[in-house]
């Protein structure tokens, strides 16, 4: 992981790195096994990508303070359900009833649940930095702002709700959203490294953003990079927050904790769960819970499942918490330095989080070893068994393990003509007690564990072909498909044992895998 992370600091096809520097921390089960810095902090000196000096760049540590741009999304919802905890707000209340100004055009059945999830139907943006003259002006605007459509008929992922949730939780409290965030999240986690607008005696240690000329602040360095939080004074609910790896994976591991971390208590359980369950059923592909995005691949890669929680920042950052595995995989890049323009780091982002799947063991059902479809993008792999065929009705079994995207497919399929022509085999796979009936396909996320398959195989005597078949799309790629224990039997007895007989299958894309 490391090396291909490192291999991105690179010129890549566009002639631009990926990332001048970059942070990775990965967790499992508490225990830190990876943590690594690479390039530079800063290495720019304008907007045209000139490298300074070798003498004045700085190099990537791994206690290198990032600004986390949308992640700090996340510290403001838990300062929302701290609020709710204390009986101060109500997930379900409108938000007007909170900020009376907000209930204007149509906006006054939004509720706070809506801005948590997505789902107000407030716009995505707004320019503050310009023509707004103060902060209270520009949290006017905000509060004024239009909708785009009706609450609960939308998923739009927007910076004002989390604005308006900031704006909310300091109208409730008398406090600032900075202190609310230290006294009721960093301080009792130990976070030393973050919050907002870092202190001068930690500017050597802060990675370097993007030269703006618009607004003209020139080279960003300790001052939040989104010009609307900027704009605030560097405080705001949507971006602000300035934070290590380090720190970053303290978080993770206290939401996989249910609220706790070292003794310290900054959540209750419930609200945890509320904040990592899918709330957003009604709009596929965008699941998410009270402030945490959950199973999306485009980030989280291997380990997305509807059990994955994590956020995104625009200026390179991610956490993943993975929670069946207790795996949590954080990226902290400084992408934006010297031009957004100049790259995404998506791709990293699922390096590293498939990287860590794949360090997961399926340990084989039986025997030493299980067959595995492989993990490459836009390929067709197939298992194939021939068989002479001595009854009419012959039973296969297959134990069976199935992470993949949903354009991922295995299926299972017969032929009699030699393999010219193949027809799909329908199969029933029992997984924990529960029941499913498949056609011959199956494909998603099955629950990261073995099943077991058997179909029946309705056929003359005589040969026949069976085969496997693993096809993948272009892009995405979940744990992966494992076959095992393949047996065939009829009246007679044992047809095929397949742990003892490996060497009748072909095998093409697939191989004999211990892990």
């Amino acid at each position: 992981m490391v090396e291909d992370l490192r291999g991105y600091l690179r010129p890549q096809g566009d002639g631009h790195p990926l990332y001048p520097g970059a942070v990775v921390l990965v967790a499992r089960d508490g225990k830190v096994v990876v943590h690594e810095a690479m390039g530079q902090a800063v290495k720019y000196a304008d907007a045209s990508g000139a490298e300074l000096p070798a003498d004045q760049q700085v190099p990537m540590r791994p206690d290198t303070i990032f600004d986390l741009a949308s992640i700090s999304k996340l510290f403001t919802s838990i300062v929302v359900m701290q609020q709710v905890e204390a009986g101060q707000v109500n997930l379900d209340a409108p938000v007007a009833n909170y900020l009376p100004e907000f209930g204007s055009f149509g906006k006054e059945p939004i509720t706070v649940r809506q801005l948590l999830t997505h789902t107000s139907g407030l716009p995505s943006w707004m320019r503050l930095w310009r023509p707004y003259p103060d902060r209270a002006s520009r949290i006017a605007a905000v509060l004024a702002v239009r909708p785009s459509a009706p609450p609960g008929t939308t998923y739009v992922y927007s910076d004002l709700n989390l604005i308006t949730l900031g704006v909310l939780v300091e109208r409730v409290t008398g406090r600032g959203l900075d202190e609310l965030v230290r006294t009721g999240i960093t301080e009792p986690l130990g976070m030393v490294d973050t919050g907002y607008n870092p202190p001068a005696d930690k500017l050597y240690r802060v990675a370097a953003t993007e030269f703006q000329t618009d607004p003209d602040r020139g080279m960003v360095r300790g001052s939040v990079h989104d010009e609307n939080a900027w704009s605030l004074g560097g405080v705001a609910g949507h971006a602000g927050v300035f934070s290590t790896a380090s720190d970053l994976a303290i978080l993770a591991q206290a939401m996989m904790n249910g609220g706790s971390h070292a003794g310290h208590r900054v959540l209750e359980e419930t609200s945890v769960t509320a904040m990592l369950t899918d709330l957003n059923e009604g709009f596929p592909g965008h699941a998410h819970g009270l402030g945490f995005e959950l199973d999306q691949r485009f980030y989280m890669g291997a380990l997305a499942s509807p059990r994955t929680a994590g956020h995104t920042g625009f200026t390179g950052t991610s956490v993943v918490i993975d929670l069946l595995s207790r795996s949590i995989a954080v990226l902290t890049t400084n992408r934006v330095h010297p031009r957004r323009e100049w790259s995404s780091v998506n791709v990293a982002r699922r390096t590293v989080a498939d990287h860590v799947a794949r360090a997961l063991d399926v340990a084989p059902r039986r025997g030493r070893t299980a067959w595995y479809a492989g993990h490459a993008d836009g390929t067709t792999a197939t298992l194939t068994l021939p068989v002479t065929l001595r009854e009419k009705h012959t039973r296969l079994g297959f134990d069976l393990f199935v992470d993949t995207e949903t354009a991922d497919v295995l299926t299972l399929e017969l032929s009699r003509d030699g393999g010219a022509t193949w027809s799909p085999l329908p199969y029933v796979v029992s997984s924990r007690g529960r029941i499913a009936h498949h056609d011959g396909s199956i494909c998603g996320f099955t629950g990261r564990h073995w099943q077991q398959a058997y179909a029946e195989v309705d056929e003359s005597p005589g040969q026949v072909q069976i085969r496997w078949r693993y096809v993948t799309d272009p892009l995405y790629q979940g744990r992966g498909v494992y076959v095992d224990e393949v047996r065939l039997g009829d009246a007679q007895g044992t047809l095929v044992n397949g742990e003892r007989e490996a060497d009748r299958f072909l095998a093409d894309g697939w191989s004999q895998a211990t892990r």
